[in-house]
């Protein structure tokens, strides 16, 4: 594998940590990637570098996973996903001759232990924005020795964050013509990895009883429990995308720029965006497949190109130079005025959080939305996410806000029950997706009105001039049966389990 096929561009990779100078004749020591954002083996920029450091240092190569205890209060349903995946990962790997070691605990205290049993020169990690991780990463620094070497690469955008910009920017229309510019030089094919040239020795890895940790961790974060639409793996997600059945790119394209705002039509949506949180499908290869279609279906593909993109980058800009991104510190000062004078604005309902998360307000319509994520893990993209149309507005989230005692609450909520519920929750999008709704990142100042302030505001009414909203309801209220009537068989047959163990 030669370093003109494999080489990473320099733009993806920041130096974290510079280690000091081998002495001559002193051999280095492994290259290890831990693995954490982006949890795959093909298209993986990250394990691309780490190969090819190895193989330029002629020294073996590893990955390691350190399993977080329930990150940012994640259940059943997201690690359930994640740790199927990565089981498949495991076996997969063994056909590049790359060991896979899992870890458990605090990652300040086991990689820098990893590091030093296995003597490493060279670690290589992958990019987040998300404040809990860049803190461990920093704490890794400090802990390791001074003769390692740390390195980052963005392997989750298409654009590394860095390069596309280095300032926090105002919304998509300040942040797209510099992702463009950039796309020549970043949205490029993936070399193929070939097998490491030295074989891995010293530590060897603890047998990893799969098995008995995913059915642990399902157990314990039981109250989410896991959701069968969606199956885990980057083999599944290179079906979703590419599949000769039900693929998105090469079934369901032909009218994602205009239905995939209608909740009635879900099958319109891409359905890719849990494997793009967990990292088990790369954005570039969604985007490099996309472009191979361009010409047929131009205007479905730049809409998927926009939000695959440039609105996914933005959020990671937004997270990464915004400290306070979870928070109405995180607003523009416009926006936090408005909202403050207005915290105290007489409301026609306010609800307790048990009530929001069980779908119980007088409107049917966000009572549905509410469940679907509750029941799914999912909700349409109209109800929550932040879109490239103006008219797509967070409904969701903006009901929040004027049903809550003010922003500081309609935020906090909003952001508990996303990252709760959702498959995909403790994303950067879901983070900004809040924040637009309720805070106005990302948009301007609109009309003042009551609650609200100068906050774009949305109503029921608008929802029904844009779909069928009594549809949606509907279709809402067959999901949530069937799934309760499957959930509630499942509990039956394990109790019988537990009462009846020798019962066939």
């Amino acid at each position: 594998m030669s370093s003109t096929t494999t080489a990473v561009q320099p733009g993806r990779i920041r130096i974290l940590k510079k280690p000091s100078l081998l002495l001559p004749d002193q051999t280095p020591g492994p290259v290890v990637y831990w693995m954490f954002r982006d949890q795959r083996l093909r298209d993986n920029w990250a394990l691309i570098h780490a190969v090819d450091l190895a193989n330029r240092t002629n020294a073996p190569v590893a990955v390691v996973f350190n399993l977080f205890d329930q990150f940012l209060g994640a259940k059943a349903r997201q690690l359930g996903f994640m740790l199927k995946g990565l089981r498949q990962i495991h076996r997969q790997i063994e056909s590049l001759q790359i060991p896979f070691f899992l870890l458990q605990g605090d990652a300040k205290e086991t990689i820098p232990e990893f590091m030093k049993e296995c003597g490493a020169s060279h670690l290589v990690t992958d990019f987040s924005p998300l404040r809990e991780i860049r803190s461990c990463k920093e704490e890794v620094v400090k802990r390791t020795s001074v003769a390692l070497a740390i390195d980052e690469v963005d392997a989750h955008n298409v654009v590394p964050m860095w390069a596309a910009s280095g300032k926090l920017e105002y919304s998509a229309r300040t942040i797209r013509g510099k992702i463009n510019k950039l796309l020549p030089e970043y949205l490029v094919e993936f070399p193929e990895i070939e097998p490491p040239r030295k074989k891995w020795v010293g530590v060897v890895g603890k047998v990893v009883d799969w098995d008995s940790i995913i059915d642990r961790v399902v157990r314990e974060g039981a109250e989410v429990p896991e959701v069968e639409w969606c199956v885990p793996g980057e083999d599944a997600g290179m079906e979703v995308l590419m599949g000769r059945q039900d693929g998105f790119l090469t079934k369901r394209l032909r009218n994602y720029s205009t239905d995939r705002n209608n909740p009635v039509k879900p099958k319109a949506l891409s359905g890719l965006s849990p494997y793009l949180h967990f990292g088990q499908i790369s954005a570039q290869r969604c985007a490099l497949e996309a472009r191979k279609v361009q010409k047929t279906y131009p205007q479905a593909v730049d809409t998927f190109l926009e939000e695959l993109i440039v609105r996914r980058e933005l959020s990671d800009n937004f997270c990464y130079y915004q400290p306070h991104y979870d928070s109405l510190e995180g607003a523009w000062e416009w926006a936090r005025k408005s909202l403050m004078d207005h915290a105290s604005d007489k409301r026609e309902h306010t609800y307790s959080l048990e009530q929001l998360e069980k779908g119980q307000t007088a409107d049917p319509l966000w009572n549905a939305s509410q469940l679907e994520m509750v029941y799914q893990g999912k909700m349409h993209g109209f109800m929550r996410q932040v879109k490239s149309s103006i008219s797509i507005l967070m409904y969701w989230a903006k009901k929040i806000l004027e049903w809550t005692e003010g922003p500081d609450e309609a935020l906090s909520i909003s952001i508990f029950l996303n990252n709760k519920y959702e498959l995909d929750g403790r994303d950067p999008s879901g983070y900004v997706g809040c924040m637009w709704s309720i805070c106005g990142v990302h948009d301007q100042g609109w009309k003042e009105r009551p609650v609200f302030g100068k906050i774009r505001y949305m109503n029921y009414a608008g929802c029904k001039r844009k779909f069928n909203v009594d549809s949606y309801i509907s279709y809402v209220k067959s999901l949530v049966s069937v799934t309760k009537k499957k959930r509630k068989a499942e509990e039956q047959l394990t109790r019988d389990s537990i009462d009846h163990p020798k019962a066939k």
